[in-house]
């Protein structure tokens, strides 16, 4: 699909580097979700670096994922070398 994740990055500052399928490019910005119950695990930076995708998903181990729709609603763009 045209929002399947081909590739993601965790960055410094709770952020991520996400290239979609249809080539798009851009910078997922995780702070504003960490202090939700689903997301605090995130808040340890080990486990945030986890980060993987599952089904052109952004995911993590225990389940927590990013929706298609919120990822690109906030996706910023930006150029291939902020990966």
């Amino acid at each position: 699909m045209y929002w399947d994740v081909k590739k993601v990055k965790p960055l410094d500052d709770y952020r991520l580097f996400v290239e979609l399928e249809d080539g798009r490019i851009g910078i997922f910005d995780v702070k504003p979700y960490l202090n939700h119950d689903a997301f605090k695990e995130l808040q340890n930076r080990d486990y945030f670096n986890q980060v993987g995708i599952l089904f052109g998903a952004v995911t993590w181990p225990h389940e927590q994922d990013i929706a298609p729709e919120t990822l690109l609603a906030e996706l910023q763009p930006c150029d291939a070398s902020a990966a």
